[in-house]
């Protein structure tokens, strides 16, 4: 029985991930607030009954295509933060890698901007959540570094909170190419300069 009853679990991952992989592609094509729940069913030649046994809402398979972005990222800068080596490197990875998930996505697809922009307003909880989760990384990362003596002493958590909002237009998905015509600092000179501030000085006799 409980081989059975793992059988249709995975069978219900299977498919819930069937209907993510579709809606995925329709928002893509057509956008957000154009596909419906019946455009998913229709295209997996199921009913709209049928999908909504996975996900009770558009919003909800909207939230899982999102998680599944976030879920990349997360992993990738969790995974830096984890490698022997200095903070600064790991630091400036972890920026780097973020801004350049983000901008493959999301620069220049206003379609796949929509899907973030109905997140904002339907799920704002999720992308808090994901915030936080960062945060939690880059903090650790900071720590580190003053740990080491290779940053000056300082609060993590404020810390965290300022090279967060100073890396707001690199790494907010619609901010990216809203930003993109106005002049500044490219990511890799943001990036040093946030380093060079959190750099630990020799103390002056």
């Amino acid at each position: 029985m409980k081989q059975a009853g793992a059988a249709v679990s995975q069978s219900e991952r299977d498919t819930k991930q069937i209907i993510v992989d579709t809606a995925e592609r329709f928002f893509r094509d057509i956008g957000y607030q154009k596909t419906t729940v019946a455009d998913i069913a229709k295209s997996l030649r199921m009913s709209p009954a049928n999908v909504y046994r996975f996900f009770d809402s558009k919003k909800s398979i909207n939230e899982a295509v999102l998680e599944r972005y976030k879920r990349e990222q997360e992993e990738a800068i969790a995974s830096i933060a984890a490698e022997d080596r200095s903070a600064a490197e790991r630091l400036r990875d972890i920026l780097a890698t973020s801004y350049r998930l983000n901008a493959a996505r999301f620069a220049g697809h206003a379609r796949m901007q929509e899907m973030v922009c109905a997140a904002m307003e339907e799920s704002w909880d999720a992308i808090i959540a994901h915030i936080e989760r960062f945060d939690v990384v880059l903090r650790g990362v900071v720590a580190d570094g003053i740990a080491r003596g290779e940053f000056r002493p300082m609060e993590p958590a404020q810390a965290t909170g300022c090279i967060r909002t100073a890396m707001i237009r690199f790494m907010h998905p619609l901010l990216i190419t809203q930003c993109e015509c106005i002049p500044g600092p490219s990511p890799d000179d943001m990036i040093s300069f946030l380093l060079s501030a959190l750099e630990a000085r020799p103390s002056q006799s």
